[in-house]
């Protein structure tokens, strides 16, 4: 078992991986639609965006956590 303290960042990790998918999905299929090399430029534009959201995700998710705990009743 991986102890808690990787949790944040196994989080961030699979949640990247998840969204960077389906936004990259969406954004082939708007731009190329459902042709025969889909699958081909999703698979390049995941992994793009992959590459970009999981550092993003590091960064951003603390802050979005105070800021939201900061506009929050605890």
């Amino acid at each position: 078992m991986i102890p808690a303290k990787f949790a944040p960042l196994l989080f961030s990790f699979f949640l990247s991986i998840i969204m960077s998918c389906v936004v990259s999905g969406v954004a082939t299929l708007n731009a190329a639609g459902l042709s025969d090399d889909f699958t081909a430029l999703w698979a390049a534009a995941w992994y793009k965006s992959w590459i970009v959201a999981f550092p993003t995700i590091l960064v951003v998710a603390p802050l979005t956590r105070r800021f939201v705990a900061r506009i929050t009743r605890g």
